[in-house]
């Protein structure tokens, strides 16, 4: 085909000429600017291109094959790269024995590492702990669990030390299970982002708020099982501890200046002892999923079945139970056959297939004694003055949190103002001794490690906090 003729030629209208610009049409101009080169080219929106309408063989959001750079005020990209404008950090990967030695022997000369974990529970049953990265002030480390180590001399070295990682939570639980049992003195940088009065405390928003760094999260759900690792990855993982020594050192300055390093040493205390508490559900509520509740009891006792045998799937060949069939599929395939007696989802095929349909024809001889109750919420009774009581808790937290210019919710969420009004017990005992004066709660020693921590600047103006809950007939 031959190519277009000079722009503003006679017999193309320079409407015309967009047009084919648009559709990709070669050697056509897409402004009628003499100085259009590929530097200053700007992609119009769909309502310029077409008057409003989209062609009918474009996608709602065409991208061009070479777009300009992404400037500060210019549209975020949906695909994110590993890792921008952060300047390369070398990691050493262990996976032998002798090279965790070596890093053990490293450790031991320094107070305050950085640490955090890699784990796989997305594309695999059974949780693994697929990678611990390790930052010292001189040198950063990459050990793969998944190799044949034995971590308890890496464990042992971390007695004593303080321990900086983002969000610990996760990563003490992981750990915990790996064979770090006694955490001891850990420094979250998350808490203490909150707790000097930051509102974005993800690490990407840290580090951005403190250095600069843009870090990108496009290996968050990634399947840290394979191996090797692609550098991506290895990237991605590497820049999750390699700023965190120098980011808890201006967060703990801050904690300082505000007087708050003892409300931070409560907080990543809790963080410690609540990590060992294992999480265990009720056996009769974990098939209960999204929508049970609108099948009938014999439905519900077909489900049951049905859960449980996909569970047996996923563990047998350590996939997630959604790789087997999702939990829409479930409740479809539970429904057909309470209604028809028969249902043949769409995606198992073969044996698995065949597995199903005499799972299926168990669940439907189930006798009826044997169909689960549907569980109805008991309805609570009504407290008298509970309305006036919430507000007076709400209140003086909200006005605790403007003078500290804190989260509100960081003090007391909803839920737990909720049980103070009720006058649970528990829920001042799951208080922190800071966020009980915060409160205007008397505080009130529930273990020995709050008595030798006194709460610290933890006065708060105009608030009652000799009584150990608000008087009843408070109006609020």
């Amino acid at each position: 085909m031959s190519s277009l003729p000079p722009h503003g030629a006679p017999g193309v209208p320079s409407l015309f000429r967009r047009f084919l610009a648009w559709i990709g049409f070669p050697n056509s101009a897409t402004s009628e600017n003499p100085n259009n080169d590929a530097k200053h080219q700007k992609v119009p929106s769909n309502e310029s291109r077409s008057g409003g309408r989209r062609h009918p063989r474009t996608s709602r959001n065409p991208k061009p094959k070479s777009a300009a750079p992404t400037t500060a005020k210019s549209r975020p990209q949906r695909t994110t790269p590993s890792v921008s404008n952060t300047p390369a950090v070398h990691a050493e990967m262990i996976t032998e024995q002798p090279a965790l030695l070596a890093l053990c022997d490293h450790l031991a000369r320094h107070p305050r590492i950085a640490l955090d974990t890699e784990a796989d529970s997305l594309h695999c049953y059974f949780e693994k702990l697929c990678l611990i990265q390790i930052s010292s002030p001189e040198a950063h480390f990459l050990v793969d669990p998944l190799a044949p180590l034995d971590l308890s001399p890496l464990f042992a070295v971390l007695k004593g030390k303080t321990v900086i990682i983002h969000g610990c939570d996760y990563d003490l639980r992981l750990l915990r299970k790996a064979g770090w049992i006694n955490p001891e003195n850990i420094f979250d940088t998350g808490v203490a982002a909150r707790l000097v009065g930051l509102r974005e405390f993800g690490l990407a928003a840290l580090l951005h708020h403190h250095f600069g760094l843009v870090l990108a999260k496009a290996s968050q759900k990634a399947n840290w099982a394979i191996r090797p690792l692609p550098p991506q990855m290895l990237d991605y993982a590497v820049n999750d501890t390699a700023h965190l020594l120098a980011l808890a050192d201006q967060l703990e300055q801050q904690l300082t200046r505000l007087g708050r390093t003892d409300w931070f040493r409560q907080s990543c205390d809790r963080l410690i002892r609540n990590s060992a508490i294992v999480r265990e559900r009720d056996p009769d509520s974990l098939w209960r999923i999204s929508g049970h509740a609108d099948l009938s009891q014999r439905g519900m006792a077909i489900l049951r079945a049905l859960w449980h045998w996909r569970e047996s799937e996923a563990q047998a060949v350590d996939r997630p139970t959604f790789h087997i069939l999702n939990n829409d599929s479930l409740l479809e395939a539970a429904h057909r056959l309470d209604q028809h007696g028969k249902a043949e989802p769409r995606n198992l095929r073969g044996s698995r297939l065949e597995r199903f349909q005499s799972a299926a024809q168990d669940a439907l001889a189930i006798p009826q004694a044997d169909w689960p109750k549907l569980i109805r919420r008991a309805r609570q009774k009504a407290i008298p003055d509970y309305e006036d009581r919430f507000r007076l808790f709400r209140d003086r937290r909200d006005k605790s949190a403007a003078q500290y210019a804190l989260d509100p919710t960081l003090i007391a969420p909803k839920a737990t103002l909720e049980s103070l009004a009720r006058q649970d017990p528990e829920a001042v005992e799951s208080l922190l001794p800071w966020q009980r004066v915060a409160l205007g709660i008397t505080p009130s020693v529930s273990s020995p490690d709050e008595k030798e921590a006194p709460v610290e600047n933890t006065t708060t103006p105009d608030l009652d906090v000799t009584v150990e809950l608000p008087p009843e007939s408070t109006s609020g």
